[in-house]
């Protein structure tokens, strides 16, 4: 069972995010079907994909002027925090602290940030680069 499908509500129409979201997904994905002895290699690798989303995304923040940048920015530090918490659970072996994280909280996560931060700033890039 594949737990997040790529579908037309997470695309937000801006290559660059979209690249990325395909990225994050294929990894979620393979994590959720992952045995113990790989999972935590695959967490850190969705961690460290994660970051450079994160990180993409402030600079077309910035590039663009966007005004949502504190909120949104804010909202990847947030994020990151709660990964870091889970990652340092993971990496002491509780492997079942990071796939309950992987399981029940980042689709979720994933879906509303999509479908509200990250299709605005898209919106506003598209605007920005139409004119």
């Amino acid at each position: 069972m594949t737990l997040i499908e790529k579908t037309g509500a997470l695309i937000v129409g801006y290559d660059l995010i979209d690249n990325d979201h395909d990225e994050f997904i294929g990894l979620l994905n393979k994590l959720d079907a992952a045995d113990n002895a790989n999972f935590p290699a695959l967490f850190q690798q969705l961690y460290e994909q994660s970051e450079r989303h994160f990180e993409r995304e402030n600079e077309l923040m910035k590039q663009f002027s966007y005004s949502g940048e504190t909120e949104h920015k804010g909202e990847h530090q947030r994020v990151l925090g709660e990964f870091k918490q889970f990652k340092s659970r993971v990496d002491k072996g509780l492997i079942a602290f990071g796939r309950s994280f992987v399981k029940d909280r980042l689709p979720q996560w994933f879906g509303l940030h999509v479908a509200t931060m990250d299709s605005a700033l898209a919106a506003h890039i598209n605007k920005q680069t139409e004119a």
